[in-house]
């Protein structure tokens, strides 16, 4: 059992089911300049990043990012998922919202933190109507801090936001290696990989959490109030 005073969830694969649809647009946008890349070729260059910083990594893999520019396929990348989202169902996974409830209702305080930007993460929130006070204390985005993943900027200004002290009490949990990265970085108690979403649990253990689950409802047994 651990002692924890704040449990900080990345959102798209983790506490939000959005079938990929982000990272499916980040790939179609992409492949629009003439490449071939894979979903998983995608997730596994871009997953939990910052969503231009994203690109410019997955270029960065194919070793096109010289002579590619990134900016236009950001700018193309909004605009295809702004129209991806108008007919999007938003959901969560099985067990998902009671666990945050139980994680609340003892003592835990619960942050949203993620590479979106404001708008795109307050619009899945709106669509699965989870509130502030209610679901989650705060949401932190890529436009809240200076630097994204794996830099630990969000997640410090989580406890900022929420006056939680020790890092130790903190726990970080998330779909991709990135997520992971992030929580050691802030110095996290507890980091949490989470199988629903970008990354296997090969690749999540690759990056030493300190768990690795299938669902995030086995959180219940592993942390208390301190």
């Amino acid at each position: 059992m651990h002692n924890i005073d704040l449990a900080v969830f990345d959102m798209a694969g983790t506490v939000v089911n959005e079938d990929n649809v982000v990272y499916k647009t980040l790939q179609k946008a992409i492949n629009k300049k003439g490449y071939d890349l894979s979903l998983d070729f995608v997730l596994e260059h871009g997953a939990g990043k910052e969503k231009h910083q994203a690109i410019k990594d997955t270029l960065k893999a194919i070793d096109k990012f010289e002579e590619e520019p990134s900016k236009p396929i950001f700018e193309d990348f909004k605009v295809m998922l702004d129209q991806a989202y108008e007919n999007l169902q938003v959901g969560t996974f099985e067990g998902v919202e009671e666990t945050l409830l139980f994680l609340k209702k003892n003592g835990i305080q619960v942050a949203f933190n993620t590479g979106y930007n404001r708008k795109i993460a307050s619009l899945l929130l709106e669509k699965m109507n989870w509130k502030q006070g209610e679901q989650y204390d705060v949401l932190v985005t890529a436009d809240d801090a200076k630097n994204g993943r794996p830099a630990p900027d969000m997640i410090l200004e989580a406890m900022k936001q929420l006056d939680v002290i020790e890092a130790s009490k903190v726990l970080k949990a998330g779909d991709s290696i990135i997520d992971i990265e992030e929580g050691k970085n802030a110095k996290c108690g507890v980091t949490v990989g989470v199988t629903t979403g970008a990354h296997t649990k090969a690749q999540l253990d690759s990056a030493n959490p300190t768990y690795v689950l299938e669902s995030l409802t086995h959180l219940k047994e592993l942390v208390k109030k301190s």
